[in-house]
């Protein structure tokens, strides 16, 4: 069983040792935003869907016939604070979140920068979990005194289903900071630079194929489990989501297009830069690293579009029995490429790599009477192809070794026109998954590893299937060539202006 704690949705499915998927279940929920730019949930909104989706999966087979479960999850940020009784103290600050500003202006006065980024192949910025944790302790010190421990989000889960606390080392590394990502450990250094005590970090860093514990009779009542059934530690949702879609070798690259993009390629240590982001990857963290840079916003942008200003197409897929965004589709598909001089900045949560602006800001450019909402749905599409693009120009320029082709998952790969998109913008071969299930079937293999059910990590190539390449087609190609330049220099035309509306969105008004 592979269960998977995304931003917005839990899935899981329950998978035969020969790679047949034989249950689904999934569950929605919400992110908490009480002011610009923050994001916020409740562990117990993660824990409640995963059961839930645990014990669907449950209901379709013997319990006993569940050799095991692996839990991954969302990147949690500063991760779950949890009290001495290991109740959370208040909401985990999640990646989208990006308060850490004043944070992130210490650590830039005060610490070696270079030091920093030598130890932890990682560098500054709100995104990353060790400045909320600063935020934490600097703002909430009331909070902070009750803290005893931080757990990301799948840690957690194992926690309630186990009693066993543990962190896997894609999770660590992904806290930025504190994780030595060549001795794979914690760093007493940076630690004491940082004013963060280890304490607080778990102390047991294990791979995320290893077994953390046995489900307990608390964590059976929970999930339906049988109790004694093996849980995995799992990891990061990104490396597990490129795992899913055969990526365990070096070159093999992959764009999770969900909530936000992660671009994101495998290698073996030589691909570090202070633009990216970089962790162990979640198969052999030895030896083995997982590289991104992407858009804090993409699968979000859409989402927001649907339910902000496609009410009409929401009615009518009701009334059809379609999916929404299939008629966005088809109505953004009537729109020519560049949509007729308009250019969407899609910096909708600031911007994660390789920008690294939190006060950035979304906005449409070029606008006239003549476009239509089909125009500003396509351009918030071709956004997302023009980030991915800036994305993987970051890693080329870093001498990643990038290889020819680019698989997308996520909910960007249901579209077959964005998909094209993707493809004549960033003028390289995509393709997609088919089935689409994505981070929990990589959980699963590695229950089939650590279990022996499964030899090695490329039998998930006999898992999965790829659509045929979608090519780039020259004449568009073309043509985005020119828009993207523009979308590269609008960036820095307006920064200024979209910092100063970043601060006047934070001021008090009557």
């Amino acid at each position: 069983m592979g269960v998977d704690v995304g931003t917005q949705v839990t899935k899981g499915v329950l998978v035969r040792p020969t790679g047949e998927v034989v249950a689904r279940a999934s569950r929605e929920y919400g992110v908490l935003h009480p002011q610009p730019l923050w994001a916020e949930q409740w562990p117990a909104v993660w824990l409640e869907a995963a059961c839930a989706v645990i014990r669907e999966l449950v209901s379709t087979a013997d319990p006993r016939a569940v050799a095991g479960v692996c839990i991954s999850g969302l990147y949690g940020g500063s991760g779950i604070p949890l009290d001495e009784k290991m109740r959370p103290v208040r909401p985990c600050l999640i990646w989208m979140d990006r308060r850490a500003t004043a944070e992130v202006r210490w650590i830039m006065e005060n610490v070696d920068l270079d030091r920093l980024f030598a130890v932890t192949g990682n560098w500054v910025d709100s995104y990353y979990g060790y400045t909320k944790i600063l935020w934490i302790k600097n703002h909430e010190p009331h909070n902070w005194r009750k803290t005893k421990l931080f757990l990301p989000p799948n840690a957690y889960i194992v926690y309630r289903l186990t009693g066993e606390v543990a962190i896997d080392h894609s999770s660590a590394g992904n806290l930025g900071g504190l994780y030595d990502i060549r001795r794979h450990s914690w760093s007493e250094e940076m630690a004491e630079a940082l004013g963060i005590p280890l304490e607080v970090m778990p102390q047991r860093i294990v791979s995320s194929a290893e077994v953390v514990g046995e489900v307990s009779e608390e964590g059976a009542g929970l999930s339906g489990l049988r109790p004694g059934t093996p849980v995995l530690a799992g990891g990061i949702d990104a490396p597990m989501e490129t795992l899913a879609a055969g990526a365990f070798s070096r070159g093999d690259n992959v764009a999770m297009m969900g909530t936000s993009t992660c671009w994101g390629i495998i290698h073996r240590g030589e691909g570090f830069a202070q633009e990216l982001v970089s962790m162990p990857h979640v198969v052999d963290p030895e030896t083995l690293y997982y590289t991104w840079a992407g858009s804090a916003t993409s699968g979000a942008l859409v989402r927001w579009f649907r339910d902000q200003l496609g009410r009409g197409e929401v009615l009518r897929a009701g009334e059809e029995g379609r999916d929404p965004y299939s008629i966005l589709d088809e109505e953004a598909a009537a729109v020519p490429p560049g949509c007729e001089g308009l250019v969407a900045l899609p910096y909708f949560m600031g911007e994660r790599a390789p920008l690294w602006d939190p006060e950035a800001r979304g906005a449409f450019v070029g606008l006239t009477l003549s476009h239509t909402r089909a125009h500003l749905f396509r351009a918030l599409l071709e956004a997302g192809a023009y980030s991915l693009r800036h994305a993987i120009e970051a890693g080329v320029d870093v001498n990643l070794p990038v290889g020819e082709e680019t698989v997308v998952v996520g909910g960007a790969a249901k579209s077959t026109l964005w998909l094209q998109i993707i493809a004549d913008i960033t003028g390289r071969p995509i393709r997609a998954l088919r089935g689409g299930v994505g981070a929990p079937l990589a959980d699963a293999l590695l229950v089939g590893l650590a279990t022996g059910l499964v030899e090695a990590p490329r039998a998930i190539k006999e898992w999965i299937t790829y659509t045929d390449p979608i090519r780039p087609d020259p004449g568009r190609r073309s043509v985005y060539e020119r828009y993207y330049r523009l979308y590269r220099r609008l960036y820095h035309v307006l920064a200024d202006t979209l910092h100063e509306l970043s601060r006047l969105s934070q001021e008090k008004t009557r």
